[in-house]
């Protein structure tokens, strides 16, 4: 097989170095791998990524480039897609570093399902471990925090390019945060796909460490995140979905208790937030801000369904 690892990117230049440098050192069976390409989509960004990339092509071989203007990840990741060479895509994001292994974790799994099952109709799933580490990101251990029961994320996932292309590739209408490759997900579900997950194909997805400034644009993601979700309750109005984007009275309940009916905000919870950080467990923290940022979402999600219900 031969794969096209497709890499969206925007403004973020300096982990996307190191992304695409581990990529560059991958090993594998020749006779299961044929190669490889990276293909990388840039989104409009404005820190220098592209002059970057141009300036540095001759160190990363594998990389092919092209560039879009800022029109978000689901049209990016199409668009590298149309261009990839490979009969197998991988998704990554930009912020992924993988092992040396991680290309021949996904073919051989890919390879052991066909042999058993007689067929293509599935697509492998890697493990990501999230960290704060920068310097060294793949020293970070699996917690459970990093558990992930979605059926397709396009953080790290392999699946041959010509059933995305019968699925139809990604809904660019999904123009705010979240829920494009789950959307998708239901599609290939729906043709009958499924997922075998690879837990050897590990990539660390980094982050910056929790800081109080963050908050604001965490609590738009979360209201995005809510919009994002009736849209894609629009278009499969199914339970699964309403459980999947927190539309349910449960879900309503939960949060509003958790979050004492909203009182417990970026405000109230703001000074055990400052002192969680200086004792150095921002992750501990970002847990703790969940609370209101998962009663944000839920009620971004009702005012969304609300809207909707009017317009229609």
């Amino acid at each position: 097989m031969f794969f096209s690892v497709v890499i969206p990117t925007y403004n973020r230049l300096p982990i996307l170095e190191k992304c695409l440098r581990a990529l560059d050192q991958q090993t594998y069976d020749s006779t299961l791998i044929a190669g490889y390409e990276v293909v990388v989509v840039d989104d409009g960004s404005t820190d220098g990524t592209v002059a970057w990339l141009r300036q540095h092509q001759g160190e990363l071989p594998h990389m092919v480039l092209f560039e879009q203007d800022h029109k978000g990840p689901a049209a990016a990741r199409n668009l590298g897609v149309e261009k990839a060479q490979g009969d197998t895509i991988i998704f990554i994001d930009s912020d992924l570093v993988v092992l040396e292994g991680f290309l021949q974790s996904h073919a051989a799994a890919l390879q052991v399902a066909q042999a058993q099952a007689g067929h293509d109709r599935f697509f492998t799933y890697g493990r990501v471990v999230n960290t704060a580490n920068f310097d060294n990101p793949t020293s970070e251990p699996y917690k459970i925090t990093d558990y992930s029961q979605a059926f397709f994320a396009t953080g790290n996932v392999a699946i041959a390019k010509r059933w995305l292309m019968e699925a139809g590739l990604f809904d660019t209408q999904f123009t705010l945060y979240g829920w494009e490759d789950l959307e998708l997900g239901v599609r290939l579900k729906n043709l009958g796909l499924s997922l075998i997950k690879v837990p050897e194909a590990v990539g660390y997805h980094w982050h910056p460490p929790f800081a109080l400034e963050d908050v604001p644009s965490l609590i738009d993601k979360e209201i995005q995140r809510g919009r994002m979700g009736v849209l894609f309750y629009q278009k499969h109005p199914t339970r699964e979905v309403r459980m999947m984007i927190q539309m349910t009275g449960l879900h309503r309940i939960l949060w509003g208790v958790l979050s004492l009916g909203g009182r417990l905000n970026e405000h109230t919870l703001a000074p055990l937030l400052r002192w969680l950080i200086a004792q150095g467990k921002p992750q501990l923290a970002l847990e703790v801000a969940r609370v209101f940022l998962n009663w944000y979402n839920v009620q971004g999600v009702y005012a969304a369904y609300a809207e909707m219900q009017q317009e229609g």
